[in-house]
């Protein structure tokens, strides 16, 4: 489906989460990075790829991501997911 239409945002994401699934990280990231040049992610994307970094040991890449995921999931209205990102960032990411 991807390959019918490479700029398929939806499709974008449903794979990226399938990769994912099979622990495939660098493909996730590769996808992620593409999806959110294009799309008007609310903020879930930023969490998946975040997580996909910090899985291949770029940590300082993950937080950035997670700290822009947090401003777009406010800008969304969903504070929720943002305070899920804070909390990963001062329990599990803090120095």
């Amino acid at each position: 489906m991807l390959e019918a239409d490479p700029a398929n945002a939806a499709v974008m994401f449903g794979l990226a989460k399938e990769y994912e699934k099979l622990g495939r990280h660098t493909d996730v990231i590769e996808l992620l990075e593409n999806y959110l040049s294009q799309a008007d992610d609310e903020g879930n994307a930023y969490g998946v790829l975040a997580n996909a970094y910090l899985q291949t040991g770029e940590r300082e890449k993950a937080i950035a991501i997670y700290n822009r995921g947090i401003d777009v999931a406010m800008e969304h209205g969903h504070p929720s997911m943002a305070n899920e990102y804070r909390m990963t960032l001062d329990l599990d990411l803090a120095e």
